[in-house]
C-alpha cells in the first residue's frame, strides 16, 4: 500500500513543518514528481504527524500461553496501536521469566503470532544466570533488565558479586529498576505493624514505604557502578527530583547514563491516592507534587531522556484488595501519548499562547518518546520520519472539546484505567506501522502483525 499524507504538521527532529509525506513499500520515501494513481491520499489538515511512539518499558504479562487475566500480547498490542505506539520493548518478569536464550526465543515466537505492533524484549538478570546472560549475542535483544528493588515477578538481584560482574562485563545497555530493598522492607514491616487489618491501610502509605531515600540510594549505587565500569546504564521510571542530581543534560549521543520517566509520575501526585487509591499504586511510588514538578522541569532541561508508559495491567478485582495485598502497576499504554500532549493542548488561553506551547513542547515530547528511545537502545531505522526508515507514524489531532475516556473504549484485557471519566483534548486519528494504517479513529486491525525490532548496539 502507498500513502500520500498531505497538509500534515510534521513534528520531527526538532521542527514542526507543514508538508506532504509519502509512504511506499513500508517505508518513508521521497515525494515523487507525479502522485501514483494507486496511492491512498490522506488529507491531514489540522493534524500533527509524529514518528510512531517507541515504548521501551511495557509489561504485556504474556509468558506464552495467554492465560494471564491481566493482559496478553494481542490485547495489549491492540491498545498500544490505538494509542499511537508502534514499537514496544517487553519486560522479562513474566511466567516463565525471560532469563535464558530459550525463554527469549519462545517469547519471540509468541509475539510474531500475536503482536499488532513491532516488538523486542529485555533479558532479565538474576543472581544465578550471568554466565548464560553474558554469552547471548547482544544484538538479539533490547537490553538487560536489572531489578535492584523487588517488584512484580520477584527478580531482585542483591548479590554484590553478581552486580559487580554484570556492570564490568556487560556489552549491553543495563536498564535498572532502582529502589533499595533493605529500606523498603524495613518501612513495610513498620507500617504493617501499625496499619495491617485496621481498615486504615490505603495506597497513601506507598510513597512512605517506597520512599525518596530508597530510590535515591539505589540510583546512586547504580550510577556509581556504571561510572566505575564505564557501563551504559538507563535508570527506569525516575520518580523523585532528588535523583536528578545524578544525571546530566549532555547531548544524548554523549551520555553513558540516561533516564526514563513515565506519564503516570508526571500526571499524578500523592494527593490522587484519596480518590484513586490502589489504582495508581505502582513501583516506584507516585510521590508529592514537588517531585512531580521537578520531573517536568527535568524533561525540559534534558536530564530525563525518555518517556515510557511502564504499562502494567492487573485485574480489577486484585486492585480492590486492601493496600498490602493489592499488586503494583497501572495500565496506561493506550493513552500515554495523549497524556503527554494534554498540558499544551488544554492549558493555553489564547491562540498565540497555544501555538507557542505546541512549538516549544511537542518536538521535545517527540524526542523523548521516539527519537531518544531509538538512539539509546540502538533501534535500527525507526524513531524518525526519514526517507528509507520504516514508516511508523501517528496522526494526532487537538480537540477544542475534550473526549472522555470511557470503559468501553479501552482495549486492555484488564478492562479498566485510572483515567476513566477524564477528558483528553486530543484524538489519535491514525497509527501507521511498517507502512500500513493499522489503527484509525480507535478501530484497530486485529489481523495485522508487527515485526521484531533490529538493533545496532
Amino acid at each position: 500500500m502507498q500513502y500520500i499524507i498531505k497538509n500534515a504538521k510534521v513534528v520531527n527532529e526538532g521542527t514542526i513543518e507543514t508538508k506532504t509525506i509519502y509512504i511506499k513499500e513500508g517505508r518513508f520515501a521521497p515525494l515523487p514528481d507525479v502522485v501514483p494513481t494507486d496511492a491512498e491520499v490522506i488529507d491531514a489538515t489540522d493534524c500533527y504527524l509524529l514518528p510512531g511512539v517507541i515504548d521501551t518499558h511495557v509489561h504485556f504479562r504474556d509468558g506464552g500461553d495467554g492465560s494471564n487475566p491481566a493482559g496478553d500480547f494481542h490485547t495489549e498490542s491492540m491498545a498500544a496501536a490505538a494509542g499511537g505506539v508502534t514499537s514496544i520493548v517487553d519486560m522479562p518478569n513474566t511466567v516463565p521469566q525471560t532469563t535464558t536464550l530459550e525463554t527469549l526465543q519462545a517469547k519471540e515466537a509468541m509475539a510474531a503470532e500475536k503482536s499488532v505492533v513491532n516488538y523486542a524484549f529485555m533479558l532479565g538478570a538474576t543472581n544465578e544466570n550471568l554466565d548464560e546472560l553474558l554469552a547471548i549475542d547482544p544484538l538479539r535483544y533490547a537490553a538487560i533488565k536489572l531489578f535492584l528493588g523487588s517488584s512484580t515477578g520477584n527478580m531482585l538481584v542483591n548479590d554484590p558479586e553478581a552486580l559487580a560482574r554484570l556492570f564490568k562485563e556487560s556489552k549491553k545497555l543495563i536498564v535498572a529498576h532502582c529502589e533499595e530493598e533493605g529500606i523498603i522492607q524495613a518501612n513495610l514491616a513498620n507500617f504493617r505493624a501499625d496499619f495491617a487489618g485496621t481498615g486504615k491501610e490505603t495506597a497513601a502509605l506507598h510513597p512512605q514505604i517506597r520512599n525518596v531515600e530508597a530510590c535515591y540510594i539505589s540510583s546512586y549505587n547504580a550510577v556509581r557502578l556504571a561510572r566505575e565500569c564505564n557501563t551504559r546504564l538507563h535508570i527506569a521510571h525516575i520518580s523523585t527530583s532528588t535523583e536528578l542530581n545524578l544525571l546530566s543534560n549532555q547531548e544524548i549521543g554523549e551520555k553513558n547514563i540516561t533516564a526514563e520517566v513515565t506519564p503516570n509520575h508526571l500526571w499524578y501526585d500523592d494527593r490522587d491516592y484519596v480518590e484513586l487509591n490502589n489504582l495508581i499504586k505502582c513501583n516506584p511510588a507516585i510521590k508529592s507534587n514537588d517531585h512531580r514538578m521537578g520531573l517536568w522541569a527535568a524533561l525540559y532541561d534534558g536530564l530525563l531522556d525518555t518517556i515510557a508508559s511502564d504499562h502494567a495491567p492487573h485485574p480489577w478485582e486484585s486492585k480492590q484488595q486492601p493496600y498490602f495485598s493489592a499488586p503494583s502497576g497501572i495500565p496506561s499504554i493506550q493513552h500515554s501519548l495523549q497524556m503527554m500532549m494534554e498540558p499544551f493542548f488544554n492549558n493555553a488561553t489564547t491562540p498565540r499562547e497555544h501555538e507557542s506551547l505546541i512549538n516549544r513542547w511537542m518536538p521535545l515530547i517527540v524526542s523523548k518518546m521516539s527519537h531518544n528511545p531509538a538512539a539509546i537502545f540502538g533501534i535500527k531505522e525507526r524513531g524518525y520520519i526519514r526517507p528509507g526508515y520504516w514508516a511508523d507514524a501517528v496522526l494526532i489531532k487537538p480537540l477544542d472539546i475534550g473526549q472522555e475516556v470511557t470503559q468501553d473504549s479501552l482495549l486492555y484485557k484488564c478492562g479498566w484505567s485510572p483515567l476513566e471519566g477524564m477528558l483528553l483534548h486530543s484524538q489519535i486519528v491514525a497509527t501507521f506501522i511498517n507502512g500500513s494504517c493499522v489503527a484509525c479513529d480507535g478501530e484497530v486491525d486485529a489481523s495485522f502483525r508487527g515485526q521484531a525490532l533490529q538493533f545496532t548496539k
